[in-house]
């Protein structure tokens, strides 16, 4: 047999993809490695980072909540130790830096969030006084807020830590339930310890969740050329409207708010976009809940624009009180 390694021009050296450390970032990232790989011909390493966010024990709301998990994935790629960095869209903070460009934000996982609670209860069959933890200020105020008006009895417990870590809050009794994103736990794998999909109509998910972000400098031209491959326009569209929404409200990923931009189809045809937004206060007395349709948007600006006509709107009915410490 021939040896042909050595014939024509070497191989180019293998992708490195920037990615946290934690089992959920590691899964996405293989997601996204596997991707890149088809499009690009090109291997793919994963490079391991840890950020803030990751090392700190404190609560996000305390260590300024966006950017956290996120600064040193973007130190590395403008340093150029990483070719390309993949995030969760949630953690990203609304602004884009100087020298990075959003290369690619691929087809959204499911945004919901989830119950997993002892015994398979779900929301509606948890005893009076349950115990349910969360993070995130936004999930408190929905959770409070809709407990409030069914006249249910629960308390939101803040917790931190990894998928594991919190669901095994709920495996040792010290909680009955726990909230997490769908969209983790199915790219983990582990759908099947929901118990109960929390429809959007009860719980608003926080902008951008559900949705990948793939990163690269925008002097990489021909990298983020070929990222962009990956992008999904309806999904980007709908982000896109979020974060304005979010950036708007000058709220970072720990203020309470929520937003979601679906597209709405008659018959085949997608036809328009309908965003909704929710700010409460964490212990969900006061909740601002609207939203708006416009046509589906066919540039960044006008789903930009959707974003922001609704922040504004909010803002009138009083949502900036409800933010509590600003995080900016």
């Amino acid at each position: 047999m021939t040896d042909n390694s050595s014939l024509g021009a070497p191989a180019p050296a293998p992708l490195r993809l920037g990615t946290r450390r934690s089992k959920l970032a590691m899964a996405q990232s293989g997601l996204v490695a596997e991707a890149v790989r088809e499009v690009t011909g090109r291997a793919v390493e994963l490079v391991e980072i840890t950020t803030y966010g990751d090392t700190s024990k404190e609560h996000l709301a305390q260590i300024g909540g966006t950017g956290v998990f996120v600064a040193a994935l973007r130190e590395a790629l403008l340093r150029g130790e990483v070719d390309f960095a993949v995030h969760s869209l949630k953690d990203l903070p609304t602004a884009q830096p100087e020298g990075l460009v959003l290369a690619a934000v691929p087809e959204r996982e499911d945004p919901r969030d989830v119950l997993v609670a002892r015994d398979g209860l779900t929301f509606e069959q948890l005893p009076s006084g349950a115990r349910i933890g969360t993070g995130s200020p936004r999930r408190m105020a929905q959770l409070n807020a809709y407990a409030r008006s069914h006249g249910l009895d629960i308390e939101t417990v803040p917790i931190r830590g990894n998928v594991d870590t919190r669901i095994g809050f709920v495996r040792s009794g010290e909680l009955d339930a726990v909230v997490l994103a769908a969209a983790g736990l199915s790219r983990l794998g582990r759908t099947g310890e929901v118990t109960d999909f929390l429809p959007v109509d009860t719980i608003l998910p926080a902008p951008g969740q559900g949705a990948l972000a793939i990163e690269c400098a925008a002097s990489s031209t021909d990298l983020a050329a070929a990222l962009a491959e990956l992008d999904d326009p309806y999904t980007r569209a709908a982000v896109t409207a979020e974060r304005a929404l979010l950036a708007a409200l000058e709220a970072g990923c720990s203020a309470p708010v929520g937003a979601l931009a679906d597209l709405l189809a008659d018959g085949q045809t997608v036809n328009e976009l309908r965003l909704r937004g929710v700010v409460g206060s964490t212990d969900g007395s006061s909740l601002v809940q609207l939203s708006t349709t416009g046509p589906v948007p066919t540039s960044h600006d006008d789903a930009a624009a959707l974003g922001r006509e609704l922040a504004a709107e909010m803002l009138a009915k009083g949502a900036a009180g409800l933010m509590g410490e600003r995080a900016l």
